[in-house]
């Protein structure tokens, strides 16, 4: 019996994507603080403390318990709760961070469970709950870096994920691995094997430029992979406003700077 609650959608866009989300009278979506785009009048809004999850413990206890999980993936303590209050069916949607795919995920299709990574989670239909996974071999804790603590996603409603640049969806067989660089992970299902692999190599320590380890993904079962982590983007970012470009030290190097406005 599925117990959260049945929404129907449409993703909108190429890069900078949208989700709308048609609810029924009395149907509830959750989402991020900031997810919010547009909604048709009609629909309340209401600001949860935790993920609204029906398996979650309502005593103050539970509640902080499961805010601080959020807490730990770098998610919000509260999340705001959209309901049709009206008579008929009406639309709320929900816009992603920055330029890349939002995924659709059917949780009871996808075994009710789905390991994603940090900041992936967009919205959800209400009652799918939000919480962390902590990697327990020892070596994925010392130096997973963004794959050791995960977002756990769980019930039986859609979810909705958002990950950066192109997506691709991956089925591995059993026994079938996948190396990745940690980043790129956007999710995979619960069935599938998580672990950190040291690169090796001095060459390739020094001079490879992609990071000591990586991780490896045993099937089976589904894996969502992002070409352009934000991780990856913002270091990129960062380094080009705080260093001098290589062309900065030529005449049409500077003659460039002028154009843009970063002048000598």
């Amino acid at each position: 019996m599925i117990r959260n609650h049945e929404i129907d959608y449409t993703i909108f866009g190429e890069e900078l994507q949208y989700v709308e989300v048609e609810l029924d009278p009395g149907e509830t979506a959750v989402a991020e603080p900031g997810a919010f785009m547009m909604m048709d009048d009609g629909i309340s809004m209401q600001t949860i403390f935790g993920d609204g999850s029906q398996q979650q413990d309502n005593s103050l206890m539970g509640k902080l318990f499961s805010a601080g999980k959020r807490m730990l993936v770098g998610e919000n303590l509260f999340m705001t709760a959209f309901t049709n209050a009206s008579q008929g069916k009406k639309h709320v949607s929900f816009a992603a961070p920055y330029t890349g795919k939002i995924v659709a995920l059917d949780l009871y299709s996808l075994g009710g469970k789905i390991i994603a990574q940090k900041d992936a989670f967009l919205c959800a239909a209400k009652g799918v709950s939000i919480g962390i996974e902590f990697q327990r071999r020892l070596g994925t804790g010392l130096f997973g870096g963004e794959g050791f603590i995960m977002e756990k996603i769980e019930g039986d409603g859609m979810a909705f994920l958002h990950a950066g640049g192109f997506v691709q969806e991956k089925e591995l067989m059993p026994g079938e691995t996948l190396k990745i660089d940690t980043g790129c992970i956007v999710g995979f299902t619960g069935s599938v094997d998580y672990d950190i692999q040291f690169i090796g190599g001095i060459k390739n320590t020094i001079f490879g430029g992609e990071g000591l380890f990586f991780a490896v993904l045993r099937g089976p079962g589904k894996v969502w992979i992002q070409s352009l982590p934000i991780s990856r983007l913002a270091s990129r970012i960062l380094a080009y406003g705080t260093y001098k470009r290589k062309e900065e030290g030529s005449i049409l190097g500077r003659f460039g700077n002028m154009l843009d406005g970063d002048g000598y």
